[in-house]
């Protein structure tokens, strides 16, 4: 495939090839995956004031059982995608998927917050594992270019379901049962996995076998990091030494990995593809996409649960609008891409998503306001959707068969880093927005402003990449 397959997509008839009953099934078994990775997240993030509770963490280090997780997932994504390019993809899934068992297990047991970080960090490290793994095999299954935007459209519509559901099961599991059914839920799916996916999906990796670039490996992780912990701790702290330290740590050992990586064969990461505009371009609207939706989600529960005083159970429901509009868009979104190209339509629906966030900046203190912010996020959902659908059509399109597990780890990477950076970000408007207040009414100005801003990035993100795509664009179809 070259760098023009985007265009070849939006351009090929949705329905001009159909799947095979094997392709049908590989595609099941890998947005079953999907599902449960999404839904564990929302699961988790419902139940974590209770978990914070029952375990002693105090409020100050409560975000560490986010951070963790989001550091290794994070961190170590890209790496894990280009292993599976060597190892092959279906092993990594699978082995992946033992850690997740026993991760959540660990996890389920846990009675110290030590314990439990433990089972973070493994939990981090098989997300980092499975999900390039599954976006490879799906990439590589769907080689047509049309069938391989609907298969990631229908991957969207199940990680939006997974999102929704996993919100509101956490809820009631954690009413009903115990936060600790938010771990144990994995445990069957992740074993059901590891026995079904050697059966039905083929293995797939890269036709030429190299060596792992070890030292690019090694850079790129401990970079990535060293810069989410530095961003993570100065929007908590401040710009203290220990954040500018790590800051520029992450900035040193980004910069040699560039240098080494132009001066390996058989780099990680060679320099050419990260000189590509699309992949470029289309990673950094990945870092908006997710980390300006994660934080709507974080400052919606904060709302819903600290100014409205609702359970954790009508927090869920309330994310029911976002999730709905998300599903709505990865349905639509594959015959949307038919007919416009992806490069117009990702910055158009990044900006698009920043618009329909405006109107929560407007919310008040009365319960009716859940109206308005249930039918604006659920546009917002749709909008969110055909983003990251975009998002993935051009990234994965940019490259080969051959490093499409590096092409899926540097997109869910990109993912990763915007859910990690965003809410500790957009959390600091808001903690010097409210300052030494800890009302509703503090809380809900505070929640004004950091939605503001978050409004205002991902609208002029938005413009400029439509800007910079439509020329790509413009170039590609000239």
């Amino acid at each position: 495939m070259t760098t023009d397959t985007a265009a070849v997509a939006a351009t090929a008839p949705a329905g001009s090839v159909r799947m095979t009953g094997r392709q049908l099934t590989v595609l099941v078994v890998l947005l079953a995956s999907q599902f449960m990775m999404a839904a564990d997240f929302s699961i988790l993030n419902v139940t974590l004031p209770r978990v914070g509770v029952d375990l002693g963490f105090t409020a100050g280090n409560l975000q560490w059982i986010t951070t963790m997780f989001a550091l290794c997932a994070a961190g170590c994504t890209l790496v894990f995608g280009r292993v599976g390019d060597y190892l092959g993809r279906r092993r990594i899934f699978v082995a992946g998927m033992v850690v997740l068992a026993a991760a959540s297990l660990i996890g389920g047991i846990a009675t110290s917050p030590a314990l439990l970080l433990v089972a973070r960090t493994l939990q981090g490290l098989a997300t980092a594992a499975i999900t390039p793994a599954a976006m490879a095999l799906l990439t590589t299954s769907f080689t047509d270019p049309a069938l391989r935007t609907k298969a990631l459209g229908l991957n969207g519509v199940m990680m939006s379901s997974g999102f929704t559901v996993g919100s509101i099961l956490g809820g009631v599991l954690t009413e009903l049962l115990s936060w600790r059914w938010a771990f144990f839920i994995n445990i069957p799916v992740a074993v059901a996995a590891v026995i079904v996916v050697p059966i039905v999906v083929q293995e797939s990796r890269a036709e030429t076998r190299g060596r792992l670039d070890l030292p690019g490996a090694l850079l790129i992780t401990a970079g990535l990091f060293a810069g989410i912990y530095g961003i993570t701790r100065a929007a908590e702290s401040g710009l203290d030494a220990v954040a500018i330290g790590t800051l520029l740590a992450a900035a040193v050992l980004l910069a040699v990995f560039w240098v080494v990586e132009g001066r390996t064969e058989g780099a990680l990461v060679p320099v050419r593809i990260l000189r590509l505009p699309d992949i470029a371009l289309s990673n950094l609207g990945a870092l908006f996409i997710f980390g300006g939706e994660t934080a709507m989600i974080f400052f919606t529960g904060l709302y819903v649960q600290n100014v409205l005083d609702y359970s954790s159970l009508a927090a869920g429901l309330a994310l029911l609008g976002v999730g709905a509009g998300q599903i709505l868009g990865g349905t639509i979104g594959p015959k949307i891409v038919g007919k416009v190209s992806p490069r117009v339509l990702l910055g158009t629906a990044l900006a698009g998503q920043g618009l329909f966030m405006l109107p929560m900046v407007w919310m008040t203190d009365e319960s009716i306001w859940l109206v308005p912010v249930v039918v604006a996020q659920f546009v917002n959902g749709v909008f969110s959707m055909l983003a990251m659908l975009s998002f993935m059509v051009i990234a994965t399109s940019a490259v080969d068969s051959s490093m499409q597990g590096m092409a899926t780890g540097m997109a869910t990477q990109a993912q990763q880093v915007g859910i990690a950076v965003g809410i500790p970000l957009l959390s600091a408007v808001f903690a010097a927005s409210i300052g030494d207040g800890g009302g509703a009414a503090d809380e809900l100005s505070g929640i004004h402003l950091a939605l503001a801003v978050d409004a205002g990035l991902l609208i002029v993100a938005g413009l400029l990449l439509w800007a910079a795509l439509r020329r790509r664009t413009a170039v590609a179809t000239g």
